[in-house]
């Protein structure tokens, strides 16, 4: 009797320890981080439509949306602080009801120099999102981003920020930028 039930303690503790491995474990590369292009989904406002993008792999369901804003009036301090932040990243185009859950931090974009915050969201039907806000300028004109899902904010914010340093995006970007 002895016997066995050592044996079964053994069993379970080796199945436990599987299972955090497992879940421990890198993705494999099959879920890798690929993100498709979407429909635009917000109204017209002031600013043209950008360009939105759906994760697939390993950070499944996060949406991102990137547009120029040219002419931005602070030619001189770019993005300086977390209100600028709040004002300019559309986060209150994915839902007005919004709270920063940190402070923002200074980041870079290429040769473009501004900052990311993360927000939590209150979604209509009751869900928490988590959600990042970038702004980032070049002389007086600004790229912002905004990306929102479900997942862990720091996971969603590395996949989001590696996307937009490909050179497909780079090149989007300047040319967005540019008014072509």
């Amino acid at each position: 009797m002895r016997l066995g039930a050592a044996i079964a303690v053994a069993a379970i503790m080796l199945g436990a320890s599987g299972v955090g491995a497992w879940q421990l474990a890198p993705p494999p590369a099959d879920e890798a981080v690929h993100w498709r292009e979407i429909a635009w989904p917000f109204p017209r406002d002031g600013w043209p439509a950008g360009r939105a993008f759906r994760c697939d792999g390993a950070c499944a369901g996060a949406e991102l949306y990137v547009r120029a804003k040219r002419g931005f009036c602070n030619c001189d301090r770019g993005v300086a602080d977390d209100d600028e932040v709040d004002r300019v990243a559309d986060i209150d185009l994915i839902n007005p009801r919004f709270a920063a859950a940190a402070p923002g931090e200074a980041m870079g974009l290429g040769d473009m120099r501004g900052r990311a915050r993360r927000y939590d969201l209150d979604m209509p039907d009751g869900a928490r999102r988590a959600a990042i806000g970038v702004a980032v300028s070049r002389r007086c004109d600004l790229l912002v981003a905004a990306a929102q899902g479900r997942g862990e904010a720091g996971a969603m914010q590395r996949a989001a920020l590696a996307f937009l340093q490909t050179q497909a995006m780079n090149q989007w970007i300047v040319a967005a930028l540019d008014g072509r």
